[in-house]
């Protein structure tokens, strides 16, 4: 069971503690968790997270190819393929990054915004 994450936060379960999902809804927050993390920040876990904070570093033509790379990587370890990867531009500079998944043969997908 993982923990569950919203905006960036555990969600409280009203108890004092936090609220658990399993099957399909845990794997997405392990997916999410390993997207969001930003790779080498984990000492102990150097290959832990992703670079998909550094897309607004590359230029436009090679962000796609990038976020791409980025996805796949930080989700070797995972039993998801990355199928596909969607960016689409928000104001101030933001980044949304869609994921489309494959697990289990069933099509997941995780969006954030970076």
């Amino acid at each position: 069971m993982e923990a569950k994450l919203k905006n960036g936060d555990y969600v409280p379960d009203g108890l004092g503690g936090v609220e658990r999902c399993q099957g399909i809804d845990a794997v997405l927050e392990r997916v999410l968790f390993r997207l969001t993390a930003r790779r080498g920040g984990f000492p102990f876990l150097p290959r832990l997270g992703s670079r998909l904070y550094l897309l607004s570093r590359e230029p436009v033509s090679q962000r796609l190819s990038a976020a791409r790379q980025y996805a796949a990587e930080a989700l070797k370890e995972e039993a998801v393929t990355v199928s596909d990867v969607v960016l689409t531009p928000e104001e101030h500079g933001r980044i949304r990054v869609e994921v489309l998944l494959e697990y289990q043969g069933t099509e997941l997908a995780a969006a954030l915004t970076i």
